[in-house]
């Protein structure tokens, strides 16, 4: 069976927000047809209630063409409280648990695939702290615990699903910024490949991105629709289509104008098929994928736009 995934992460509601890019993407979700909606993380840029309003309201328009899958980035973490409660971190995720529930690295299972998060945003703690002062909320880490829960999830499921592990952070270098988004982030390459994933999506640095984590996993790292876009690149999300044989990430890259705003995919945004699956001992893998469309929405000046949410939605 084929799955296909919309990845998206960085989305910075509040001041960094781009609103026209996000109302392009919610008014293009049905056509996009996915199987499941990943939300990465970085929903807010303060984790402020506006920000997780307006990210739940994104979350409940996604929820209405496929089922949607969220874990907290760095900056959905209230990082300033560990200083004074050195020893209780659940103040810190207060915010983005009333907006978003309790599981910090939820498990969700579609056809044809199996999508588990593990939780890399940890604000000011002890397995992510750096001399670097930028980054002391910034860096994420990859505790055991959560990998050995992935991957007793992973090993209890069907063997014919296709295994996605979610994460915030980047565990291979990005290429512009030349940084890495985990601490110990050899000894997180090691833990993932042991987990048995097949496909790990991930944010964080603003770049989008496909490549493979020694030979074996593929690894989508989809960019940002904020306005804080690595190098000055298209703002992007990632489409990523799992294949009986292969991996394909289709890269959506925005083109924006004054009037107008065309997310496009294709040759513009530039496809890659990567490494075939290794899935030998599978059962009944098979199917097709659906087309991706090649300019997939035109959004109307900002002056044109009608509200899409206020308040905060009911529970």
């Amino acid at each position: 069976m084929t799955v296909q995934i919309l990845h998206v992460a960085d989305l910075h509601f509040g001041g960094l927000a781009d609103e026209r890019q996000v109302e392009a993407l919610e008014a293009m979700l049905p056509d996009l047809r996915p199987d499941v909606v990943v939300l990465g993380g970085d929903l807010s840029q303060r984790a402020r209630h506006g920000e997780f309003q307006r990210a739940r309201a994104f979350a409940a328009l996604a929820a209405q063409t496929a089922p949607v899958f969220v874990l907290p980035g760095n900056h959905d973490v209230q990082w300033w409280w560990r200083p004074f409660i050195p020893f209780g971190k659940d103040v810190c995720y207060g915010k983005y648990r009333r907006y978003f529930g309790n599981d910090l690295a939820p498990t969700l299972t579609v056809p044809g695939a199996i999508l588990a998060g593990a939780l890399t945003s940890h604000g000011v703690a002890w397995g992510s702290l750096t001399t670097t002062l930028r980054d002391i909320a910034v860096k994420g880490h990859l505790p055991k615990r959560e990998m050995l829960r992935v991957r007793r999830v992973f090993a209890a499921a069907d063997p014919s699903l296709a295994r996605v592990l979610v994460v915030h952070h980047t565990v291979l270098r990005g290429q512009i910024s030349r940084r890495m988004g985990l601490s110990r982030w050899r000894r997180a390459q090691r833990c993932i490949l042991e987990s048995g994933a097949e496909v790990v999506l991930w944010g964080h640095d603003h770049q989008e991105g496909a490549d493979q984590l020694t030979g074996n996993v593929v690894v989508s790292t989809t960019g940002t629709l904020s306005t804080r876009s690595r190098g000055g690149r298209p703002s992007c999300f990632n489409f990523v289509t799992i294949e009986p044989s292969a991996v394909q990430v289709t890269f959506f890259l925005v083109q924006k104008t004054v009037d107008v705003i065309k997310i496009h995919a294709g040759e513009l945004a530039g496809n890659r098929v990567l490494v075939p699956r290794k899935v030998a001992g599978r059962q009944g893998i098979s199917g097709h994928g659906r087309a991706v469309p090649a300019v997939a929405f035109l959004a109307p000046a900002a002056g044109n736009r009608k509200p899409l949410f206020a308040g905060r939605l009911g529970t």
